[in-house]
């Protein structure tokens, strides 16, 4: 299973020097190219009689084929008492089915040049595999094999379920972790959004047999996706996904899905984790933000590269290159279903705590009361839709994207139509973006790192302070 409880910053950072003098380019640089619309797949979609929605994107050249299976309801599936118990299903669904052990699993997918992945994200829990064209229809049976009968045997639940357990245990000892689990109890409450991992406890009262019965409720096909892309021939792949799901059917009540949109928590105090004899100071400051479907959600995109999405950043630029605070500061907005999250973070030494939360809040006002300039906001547009293209030139990156669309209840068409709305918005879009989503008091600001100079370096703003609970 893919270890996605770790949060994931997309900034590249070259090696730098910590405050290094800004060198200005020279005067005789040409002028940017103009911008190439990024291409987005054309998608052939159908449903099965047992309404399973199949998306196919066939492109022909590289003898690869990817397959992406969604199904709706990852850690908003879960019952109250268990929470991430979706990670487990997902650790342990690809280890045997009625008609194939974990080692048969593994050596029949290894032989069709892949090998089975499995992803609890709060809305879905997706399985993913990239193999030979010529071995597509047979990856397919295994996929196949694994939504629909996976087993749970006792031995290898026990095994997942002491692995799982290890994972926790290590992230718990990372301050990104920590500050994470932290800010999102703090912004969700009792919102199923508040789960980014499960917990020791909910793993080990998990026993197989109620992972069957979770299994039954929530792998249906009237709430599974399957995405193909890649070289193969889609009358043929059609013919195939048939035969594979076509005789599919749930099996008893389907599972609730908890998909209440979230209110809007803002905690006035810092709360804080305490880590004993840290060296660091680590900020984690968020706020909800928009969803895909919200109409400013491009604006916001750009928003976040100008403050701190991108490695030439105003929160780079400042706590990074001029005061070298810290190395790798960074902001992040995150699409749910539901909502999206808006987030900074930076690690930071402990005897500037102060001075980086005073950079860090002059930031966030900055982008909420000044607009920004024209170049700010086409080296924004540039980075989104460069990295854009660049995703989209994996086949699996392509699946997945796909499938994260149809998780938020988007068509297809969206994955061109996010890069036509972020080429079209105006220094006035990310204006109004920044008024409405980055005043500091919106934010909730989590802190990880020795109590005593947290304390200490932050008593100057006169917030109180809230042991993580």
């Amino acid at each position: 299973m893919r270890n996605r409880l770790l949060l994931v910053w997309a900034l590249a950072l070259p090696v730098a020097v910590f405050g290094a003098e800004k060198r200005a380019l020279p005067k005789d640089l040409p002028a940017y190219g103009a911008l190439r619309p990024v291409k987005a797949p054309q998608v052939k979609q159908f449903t099965l009689d047992n309404g399973m929605t199949v998306w196919l994107a066939p492109s022909s050249g590289f003898p690869k084929v990817a397959f992406t299976l969604a199904i709706r309801g990852g850690y908003t599936g879960d019952p109250k008492d268990r929470p991430g118990l979706a990670d487990l299903i997902g650790a342990t669904m690809t280890q045997g089915t009625s008609g194939r052990s974990a080692k048969q699993l593994a050596e029949e997918i290894a032989a069709a040049g892949g090998d089975l992945n499995t992803d609890a994200t709060p809305d879905a829990i997706v399985m993913e595999t990239s193999v030979l064209s010529a071995r597509g229809e047979a990856a397919l049976r295994l996929i196949a094999d694994v939504a629909r009968n996976a087993n749970f045997a006792d031995a290898e639940v026990e095994i997942a379920k002491s692995n799982l357990i290890s994972t926790v245990e290590a992230n718990e000892a990372d301050p990104a972790f920590l500050g994470r689990r932290a800010l999102y109890r703090a912004l969700f409450g009792e919102h199923a959004y508040s789960i980014v991992a499960p917990t020791k406890e909910s793993v080990a009262q998990t026993t197989a047999a109620q992972l069957r019965i979770e299994y039954a409720r929530r792998f249906r096909p009237d709430r599974t996706l399957l995405v193909v892309t890649g070289d193969f021939t889609e009358t043929a792949m059609r013919t195939a996904v048939r035969a594979a799901f076509g005789d599919w059917k749930g099996r008893g009540e389907a599972g609730a899905i908890r998909d209440e949109k979230p209110k809007t928590n803002v905690s006035k105090a810092i709360v804080y984790v305490p880590r004993p004899n840290s060296v660091q100071t680590a900020f984690l400051i968020g706020t909800l933000g928009p969803s895909r479907n919200d109409p400013d959600y491009a604006s916001a995109r750009i928003a976040d590269a100008i403050y701190g999405g991108m490695f030439g950043s105003r929160l780079v630029a400042n706590i990074r290159e001029d005061k070298g605070y810290t190395y790798s500061p960074g902001s992040r907005l995150t699409a749910r279903r539901e909502t999206g999250i808006l987030a900074t973070r930076a690690e930071v030494r402990n005897e500037v705590t102060g001075a980086s939360f005073n950079e860090i809040n002059y930031e966030l006002n900055r982008m909420a009361t000044t607009k920004p300039d024209a170049d700010e906001i086409e080296s924004a547009r540039r980075y989104i839709l460069g990295s854009t293209a660049l995703q989209l030139q994996s086949r699996s990156a392509v699946a997945r994207s796909l499938a994260n669309l149809w998780i938020d209840s988007l068509p297809p068409e969206e994955l061109g139509r996010q890069t036509e709305k972020v080429s079209a918005v105006t220094a006035e879009d990310v204006e109004a973006a920044g008024r409405k989503y980055y005043p500091s008091w919106r934010m909730t600001v989590v802190t990880v790192g020795e109590e005593k100079v947290i304390k200490e370096q932050l008593a100057p703003f006169g917030l109180e302070f809230h042991k993580a609970q």
